[in-house]
């Protein structure tokens, strides 16, 4: 999950000033956490506090999303999932956007089947994202980062992608031109795999992500959580981006990775 994190906040400063080059620092006093960082860790809360066998999931997930999101409220949220949050009934909205599919990786970590990572992706995704797009985008990131820990190749993972979830015919530099700020699922999910695909390690993904500009911390943020399994985070990475975050936050993600043993 951390993976996700630090893609967040290296791509925070780029989401409304894309950069088309994979040559940048990668911290600077303009980064942040934004709602990328924040819903993920959300989600991460609701797993714990969740029954063993997450029976509950998706009540827990309603819970924690809204406490922790009112917590920050300035998390660059949607229209709509900012109303969400701060509703008397918070019900699903039909979304098809990429906020389910950058805050899910915690379910990946928690699963011990790839059908039960499914099944977690579905519950924290549909008290929102309830559009099929938006379910279909949140399993597809589910499912690359859970067979990411299980070991798998890169050819593995885009296979199973490619046959249930998206197929594309672009590489990033066929596209670093003329890319247009897409926050669907569609169009912005399959663009974090290609870069994760395309990286030779762990940094090269995110800045890969990145590069192509669009949504560029929740693309760097999916393809961080994918690439942040595969590869292993640096430890300078890990502890420049916990500067950004505050003991709040700090303290569910330290719990989460000594539960699920993904440290």
């Amino acid at each position: 999950m951390i993976g996700a994190i630090i893609g967040d906040v290296i791509g925070s400063r780029f989401e409304w000033n894309n950069l088309l080059s994979k040559e940048f620092d990668l911290f600077t006093p303009e980064c942040r956490c934004t709602d990328d960082s924040i819903l993920s860790i959300a989600v991460a809360k609701a797993l714990l506090e969740s029954k063993p066998d997450y029976s509950d999931l998706d009540t827990q997930a309603v819970r924690w999303l809204r406490e922790v999101g009112n917590r920050y409220p300035d998390g660059w949220y949607s229209r709509r999932f900012k109303a969400w949050l701060t509703c008397d009934d918070p019900q699903p909205y039909e979304a098809k956007t990429n906020g389910c599919a950058m805050r899910v990786s915690a379910c990946a970590h928690a699963a011990r089947s790839l059908e039960e990572a499914k099944r977690l992706s579905h519950a924290v995704t549909a008290i929102t994202h309830n559009h099929p797009e938006g379910i279909n985008g949140a399993e597809a990131v589910t499912v690359a980062v859970y067979m990411a820990k299980q070991g798998c190749t890169k050819e593995k993972i885009r296979q199973a992608i490619e046959a249930d979830y998206y197929t594309w015919d672009f590489t990033l530099d066929s596209i670093r031109q003329n890319y247009p700020f897409d926050y669907t699922c569609e169009g912005s999910v399959p663009h974090a795999f290609e870069a994760f695909f395309e990286s030779t390690d762990f940094e090269d993904a995110i800045r890969g992500a990145i590069s192509i500009g669009g949504d560029s911390d929740t693309i760097a943020a999916i393809a961080g959580a994918i690439a942040g399994v595969y590869y292993g985070v640096p430890e300078e990475l890990r502890q420049k981006t916990l500067g950004y975050m505050d003991d709040g936050m700090k303290e569910i993600l330290f719990a989460f990775e000594e539960r699920f043993g993904c440290r």
